[in-house]
């Protein structure tokens, strides 16, 4: 896991061969005015709109995730998002099977720590990395760009 402010996103482009795509994305549209939805920006990228209300630690950990196809970037556009964490290596407790189609698998353990992301700043969570977002109060913004593996 990687977490970082958007200044700083240059220092990431050569850890995937779409990660200047999207972050040059990010730098060349006003994300606070992005749409709810999704928009495929490129084959293997495709960036997610997410507005919703914040949601307690416990409520939101119900969805403690990884992905086994895909790179998460989050970037919080209004918030502050706050986000739970632990590394896959250590989760021993599935919570049902992977699904292939939606690309994820859940777990019932139980989180190492929690972050918080504040406006502009985001987080890359690698395949390795399970975690549960939109912890917080009131209206969250947020951008989730997929950046698929083997692209």
């Amino acid at each position: 896991m990687i977490v970082d402010s958007l200044q700083n996103a240059a220092k990431y482009h050569s850890l995937h061969p779409n990660f200047k795509k999207a972050f040059d994305y990010v730098n060349q549209n006003d994300i606070s005015k992005l749409e709810e939805g999704v928009i495929e920006i490129a084959e293997g990228l495709k960036v997610i709109v997410i507005v919703g209300e914040g949601t307690t630690k416990e409520e939101s950990i119900k969805g403690f995730e990884c992905h086994d196809k895909n790179i998460d970037i989050q970037i919080s556009i209004k918030g502050p998002e706050t986000f739970a964490w632990k590394p896959r290596e250590k989760c021993i407790s599935p919570n049902g099977d992977y699904s292939d189609e939606r690309d994820v698998r859940f777990f019932h353990d139980k989180p190492d720590m929690f972050f918080q992301l504040q406006e502009k700043q985001f987080a890359i969570l690698f395949p390795e990395d399970v975690h549960a977002a939109m912890i917080g109060e009131g209206t969250l913004k947020k951008i989730v760009i997929k950046v698929k593996i083997d692209a």
